[in-house]
């Protein structure tokens, strides 16, 4: 290997090497070493010199751009994949692109548009993220993924998040199941962007998403966003056949400061056959319209009757207001791939932009609220918390005011009951943003995990079934029913479930971890540590499951090991998880002392409680009905 070895490695896309000369001299003036290929020795041993950087690196910094993630990009895809197995894999967006398939599990960090200030703060949140990888402490604050708000939630997390990727496997790709809905089941494939910015992205995105809505609303099954994103580069054919559609509904959008031009198609998916094609060339601010027509044309081509309560079905939640929903996408956009608290504001400032110009525009207060709820979730050592959790619920409540046939704002209520520790909450709104919206997949993540977390087994398994009838090619679908199957104390199929995540869209560490909990509780420690040591070191999840097999073999000072080691590195918020360890260890004092630093800290995991297969031994203890009964079960 010429030169010593480096802490970083940064993967790019040759072509975009001047685009990262600007970041390589930035973490250079930051006292980082640096290694890329621009410094590669000469000679016929260059493929083993990059190998050997790779592999020396503490952190892999993937540059994601338009020409990485295309079709030439496969030495970046190759460089990435070994990062992750690595465990030093950290993605980067120079472009507004979305990961490939399969590496969608960790939010990458957004860089486009940075011109190399040391104080910028998508720097500084890169620089913050780089440091932590390389010291070993990766406590940074990377972008939250859509499987859980925070770490105090053992029993609530696991699993993918962003793009899902289906893994070819055997003989041939995962399938999505269907439950016979058949003729009126479409997929809405991701718009393209023709716009010659691709900072554009934002609105195609948008506007698919706004189309999936609108269908579902009047009673079509439509598949879940994640799946539908998964087959996008199939011919119409195969993609119906993955996704066992009747239909497809394609489109692009090309959008300019005055016009718009969108298309869009109709795909019989048995034959490929177009049923119904349009393309509107309108000014810009006529998207919203041109949205409702597509829609109502979709309807009219299947012959489904909507009347006039589908008409208001089809802009339900929405606005007029063309600007007002162009910067409720860009907030959605901001929120999902924000990585810093500044980040987060910017969102705030524009959905706050969008309620301004409508104040009747009922999916912005959702997307208010789910901004809001998110901050206090990733930031919970903020003073303003409680603040922001009362903010949040005030434009969760508004928008169910405004739109009260929608299931959002009830979906964001019963975060926000979680979080407040209210479970009379949490199932109440659970069960209302399921009746008014039974086939979002958003929705369907949520409770089944909600029911299965609350001893509904019954129920949890049927909302993952109907979860993967939807979106059966997303990561997240078999990471949720892994923890349904764990719950219900089904231990093996919550172990099937993981891998087929795993096959799906690889690396997210929180899954082993539920892997290794259902080996443990089947009484395989060895094959439990070794799902544990898949983990970040410093991961809670796996001091935990380390302290259990410690405890469970009645190795008391491993178990106090891990115990001090959970609270050097998160304090009095791991209370919860250090008492189901004191439970293994059958040191009944010690857990109910932490069960009651938990309760006074409102500690979300304590929604488990019933639930929670470690907690075993101390359920005939007087003092656990008592906190049962303190946290008003329902």
């Amino acid at each position: 290997m010429s030169g010593g070895a480096c802490d970083i490695f940064i993967s790019y896309k040759a072509e975009d090497r001047s685009r990262l000369k600007v970041l390589v001299d930035a973490l250079e003036a930051e006292d980082m070493s640096v290694w890329w290929d621009a410094r590669i020795g000469g000679g016929a041993h260059w493929r083993e010199e990059i190998e050997q950087h790779l592999d020396a690196a503490r952190c892999v910094i993937v540059a994601w751009s338009k020409r990485s993630v295309g079709p030439e990009g496969h030495f970046v895809r190759d460089e990435a994949s070994r990062a992750m197995r690595l465990g030093t894999y950290l993605p980067i967006r120079i472009d507004a692109v979305d990961p490939p398939l399969g590496f969608g599990e960790i939010q990458a960090l957004a860089l486009q548009g940075w011109k190399g200030k040391i104080d910028d703060p998508r720097f500084q949140n890169l620089l913050k993220a780089v440091r932590a990888r390389v010291s070993g402490k990766d406590g940074s604050c990377l972008p939250p993924t859509s499987e859980g708000p925070n770490f105090r939630r053992r029993t609530l997390i696991a699993g993918a998040v962003g793009i899902g990727a289906v893994a070819a496997t055997g003989s041939g790709w995962l399938l999505l199941r269907s439950d016979g809905k058949g003729p009126k089941r479409i997929a809405v494939l991701p718009f393209t962007n023709m716009s010659n910015d691709p900072e554009q992205a934002y609105f195609a995105e948008g506007i698919t998403e706004e189309l999936r809505s609108a269908l579902s609303r009047i009673g079509l099954e439509v598949i879940g966003r994640t799946s539908s994103t998964t087959v996008a580069e199939l011919d119409s054919r195969t993609a119906a056949a993955r996704l066992k559609a009747a239909y497809l509904l394609t489109g692009s959008v090309r959008r300019s400061a005055d016009l718009i031009r969108i298309t869009a198609q109709l795909v019989d998916g048995r034959d490929g056959v177009q049923r119904w094609a349009q393309s509107y060339d309108r000014a810009a601010g006529d998207a919203i319209r041109v949205q409702t027509d597509i829609a109502a044309s979709v309807a009219r081509a299947l012959s489904i009757e909507i009347g006039r309560s589908g008409q208001s079905a089809l802009t339900l939640g929405g606005t007029a207001d063309s600007l007002a929903q162009d910067m409720m996408f860009r907030a959605r956009q901001a929120r999902v791939t924000a990585g810093s608290r500044a980040e987060f504001d910017q969102a705030l400032r524009l959905v706050d932009g969008a309620i301004a110009r409508d104040p009747n525009y009922a999916s912005a207060h959702v997307e208010r609220a789910m901004v809001l709820i998110t901050i206090t979730e990733n930031f919970p050592a903020d003073p303003a918390s409680r603040r922001l959790v009362a903010a949040a619920e005030a434009s969760a409540r508004q928008a169910a005011r405004l739109a009260p046939g929608l299931g959002a704002p009830h979906v964001a209520l019963a975060r926000i009951a979680y979080n407040r520790l209210d479970l009379a909450g949490i199932i109440r709104e659970t069960k209302t943003a399921l009746a008014l919206s039974p086939d979002d997949t958003d929705v369907l993540l949520e409770a089944a995990t909600t029911m299965a977390t609350f001893g509904r087994s019954e129920e949890a398994l049927r909302l993952s079934d109907r979860l993967l009838a939807l979106d059966g090619l997303a990561a997240r679908s078999y990471a949720r029913r892994s923890l349904v199957m764990l719950l219900a104390r089904r231990y093996r199929e919550a172990i099937d479930a993981v891998r087929q995540a795993e096959a799906i869209a690889p690396g997210n560490p929180a899954r082993f971890a539920t892997a290794g909990d259902a080996w443990l509780l089947l009484g395989q420690p060895e094959r439990a540590r070794t799902e544990y040591a898949r983990m970040p070191a410093d991961d809670y999840l796996r001091m935990t499951g380390e302290g259990m097999i410690a405890a469970r073999a009645g190795d008391k000072r491993g178990a106090e090991r891990a115990i001090a080691r959970l609270t050097e590195a998160y304090g009095s918020a791991v209370a919860y998880q250090i008492a189901a360890i004191n439970a293994q260890s059958g040191e009944r004092d010690r857990a109910f002392a932490r069960f009651d630093q938990a309760l006074s800290l409102k500690d979300p995991g304590l929604v488990g409680l019933t639930t929670d297969p470690f907690l075993d031994p101390i359920r005939d203890d007087p003092r656990y009905a008592v906190l049962v009964q303190k946290l008003r079960f329902p």
